[in-house]
């Protein structure tokens, strides 16, 4: 009779553990998916930074590229592309004051500073410096790291905590050519 609780415990181990597995898959899948939406999301992200700063000397930066390009003067009857400047404004339109790129205020920010800087200390100074400028924790992040991909700052890691300091002119270097030294 010892024979048939052992089996029974054994069948259960087994369909715990077939459970189990079935549940460790189905997680997978939803990571999975988690991540390539992030990466979606990255990827657009990257996108919209380059656009923005591709288009940042636009005579009027607050309005979408592709209306730029296709407005037409008034009474000129051509089109005049939104790089070549216009000669004219509208009516009643006044200039707005353009901004320097985010980027190029974090860097500046950094550059106050002898420590390496948390993302989150650096937005306090930007939005007590800079109260016009209202970017959420995760464009700041975001900007920090693009700057660190065009190795204009360097990120540590201090356990769970990324900082981040300003490289030096000489240190400045485009991209590492993946040579390694040593």
């Amino acid at each position: 009779m010892t024979s048939r609780p052992a089996s029974s415990l054994r069948s259960r181990y087994v369909e715990q553990a077939a459970s189990d597995l079935e549940e460790n898959r189905r997680r997978q899948r939803e990571l999975t998916e988690k991540i390539a939406v992030l990466q979606q999301e990255e990827a657009l992200l990257t996108d919209i930074l380059s656009l923005a700063e591709r288009y940042e000397g636009l005579p009027d930066a607050s309005r979408p590229p592709a209306t730029l390009q296709s407005e037409s003067v008034p009474g000129q009857g051509r089109h005049v592309s939104g790089r070549q400047g216009r000669g004219t404004t509208r009516p009643g339109a006044e200039e707005k004051p353009r901004h320097p790129l985010l980027g190029d205020v974090l860097l500046d920010l950094l550059r106050g500073h002898d420590e390496p800087r948390l993302a989150k200390e650096i937005r306090d100074e930007l939005l007590e410096k800079h109260p016009d400028r209202t970017p959420t924790p995760q464009v700041v992040r975001n900007t920090l790291e693009s700057l660190v991909a065009k190795g204009r700052v360097r990120r540590t890691r201090q356990r769970r905590s990324v900082l981040y300091t300003p490289r030096e002119p000489e240190e400045h270097v485009p991209a590492e050519t993946g040579a390694v030294a040593g």
